[in-house]
């Protein structure tokens, strides 16, 4: 009998939580996304940025919330029954992103992701991780480390 190794190598596979923002289809990683919640009350904090919505009381605690339409400095939109807010923590610490809307989770072999290209200095483009190539998509993967390693700065 032919003693033959198998060779086989199993793909790593990613899942994503995928949300629109300005018509285009953005990516975070699962592990960091606690929630996803409905809009609700948002309580403006004076002086913060102007990317800051404010916080909400999330069950009894206080999240900052970021706007990432106004943090990648597209058209502002008012928030709709689509909105979301995606609760992610990292770090231990918890922040909540407005979206204009949250899709799916999205299973992703690791060999379809390609590196950010090159761009010019655009503050968004700092927070690319890399680009979900799929057959008929094209999904900007958001680095949330460097996002919210200085996104939020409450005064």
């Amino acid at each position: 009998m032919d003693a033959s190794v198998d060779t086989s190598v199993v793909e790593e596979v990613l899942q994503f939580v995928t949300f629109t923002l300005n018509n285009e289809e953005y990516a975070v990683d699962i592990l960091n996304v606690q929630e996803i919640n409905r809009i609700t009350e948002i309580t403006k904090v004076p002086n913060s940025a102007d990317y800051i919505e404010g916080v909400i009381n999330l069950r009894g605690k206080v999240i900052p919330v970021i706007n990432l339409r106004k943090k990648f400095a597209f058209d502002d939109k008012p928030a709709d029954d689509t909105s979301r807010i995606i609760i992610m923590e990292l770090e231990g610490i918890t922040n909540g992103l407005v979206v204009d809307s949250v899709s799916e989770v999205l299973r992703v072999p690791a060999s379809r992701i390609e590196a950010a290209p090159p761009m010019s200095s655009d503050m968004s483009s700092k927070f690319i991780e890399g680009l979900a190539n799929l057959d008929d998509r094209l999904i900007i993967i958001i680095d949330i480390n460097k996002l919210m390693g200085e996104a939020v700065q409450l005064p």
